[in-house]
Formats: structure tokens, C-alpha cells, sequence
């Protein structure tokens, strides 16, 4: 799992830092810049939360496998360089834990067969670099202007898979400000 509620608040601010970072490098990008982050249209920041929400719904309705998912909020972080008061971005870090712990390398494989099928570009797959070799999975979906970042850690007890969704950058409504939560 990506953030841990005993994790102090500056830790857990690195952590999303850090997940944030990562999942930058994908593919989603604006003109052919490499480092841009896409623009995901105007809303206010509740809206693109339950925007992001659906997402990780749509997520877990594709892991098609018995068990449960945590029950964590989406967040609102910066979009580098940006105005802050204007534009932001939405994370939405979650995991699941199967009924059925062995099935967990099977739904891996399965996602990176079945994203593409639902608009999604997987940009990496594969074992981690950890001792564990946990197996993780990145993809981007142009249209919907999210990434999702999607880690098998099967030697945690109980194992689980930690997801992080990731919007693009959008912009608040004229006359409003972006609201942090």
C-alpha cells in the first residue's frame, strides 16, 4: 500500500510526491513535450475527485475477482509550474485485497491484456526492482486524461494490489479557486 495512516502527514506528502513523479513519466503528454502534463478540461475540484473516483471504479470492476477494496479519498495536489489557485490534479490512491490471495498474479496478467481493450496504453509491466520483484503495471488513457498505476505486492500479508490514480492537469472554473482536501 502506497500510504500507511500510522506514515506522519510529511511522509505521506513524499509518498504522493513520489507517486505523483513517477506516474508524470508516462506517455500522457500535451504538443509532443515530454515533460507537459495533459490538460484534463475545466472542473472543480470535487467534481474531477468523483471524475477520478469512477476511474478507480471502472479499475476495480476490471479486476473481476472477488474482495475488498480500502476506502480511501481522492486528493488534490499541484500541476508543476503552474498557477496553484487555477490549476491542479487529483490522485486517488487505493488498494484490494482478494478473497483469494493466489489469484492476484493471474488478475496482472489479465489487466495488461484487458486495459488496451478499454482505452488504456500500458507504458510499463513487470517485476519491480525490490528484492520482492513485485510486479507492477502503468497505463494511460488518453481519453479520459488519467493514469493509473497498479502494484502487485504478493509477499505482503495479506497480498493486495495498490493502485494509484492519477488525473491531468485541470483548470477551475473563471472565478473560482482551486479547493485543497
Amino acid at each position: 500500500m502506497l500510504f500507511n495512516v500510522k506514515t506522519a502527514p510529511g511522509a505521506q506528502a513524499l509518498l504522493v510526491s513520489i507517486a505523483l513523479i513517477t506516474l508524470t513519466g508516462c506517455s500522457m503528454t500535451n504538443d509532443g513535450e515530454a515533460d507537459s502534463l495533459p490538460s484534463a478540461g475545466t472542473s472543480t475540484s470535487e467534481e474531477a475527485a468523483q471524475t477520478a473516483k469512477k476511474v478507480s471504479s471502472e479499475l476495480y470492476d476490471l479486476i473481476g475477482i472477488k474482495g475488498k477494496a480500502s476506502n480511501s479519498g481522492a486528493g488534490v495536489t499541484e500541476c508543476g509550474g503552474k498557477d496553484p489557485e487555477k490549476y491542479f490534479r487529483i490522485f486517488h490512491p487505493w488498494s484490494f485485497t482478494p478473497a483469494s490471495p493466489a489469484q492476484l498474479g493471474e488478475v496482472m496478467k489479465r489487466l495488461n491484456e484487458e486495459l488496451p481493450k478499454h482505452g488504456w496504453k500500458v507504458v510499463e509491466y513487470g517485476p519491480d526492482a525490490s528484492k520482492n520483484k513485485n510486479v507492477r503495471l502503468t497505463a494511460d488513457n488518453e481519453k479520459k486524461k488519467h493514469s493509473v498505476k497498479i502494484t502487485h505486492y504478493a509477499k505482503r500479508n495479506p497480498p493486495k494490489l495498490s493502485l494509484m490514480v492519477v488525473s491531468g492537469c485541470y483548470q477551475v472554473p473563471d472565478g473560482e479557486k482551486v479547493e485543497r482536501f
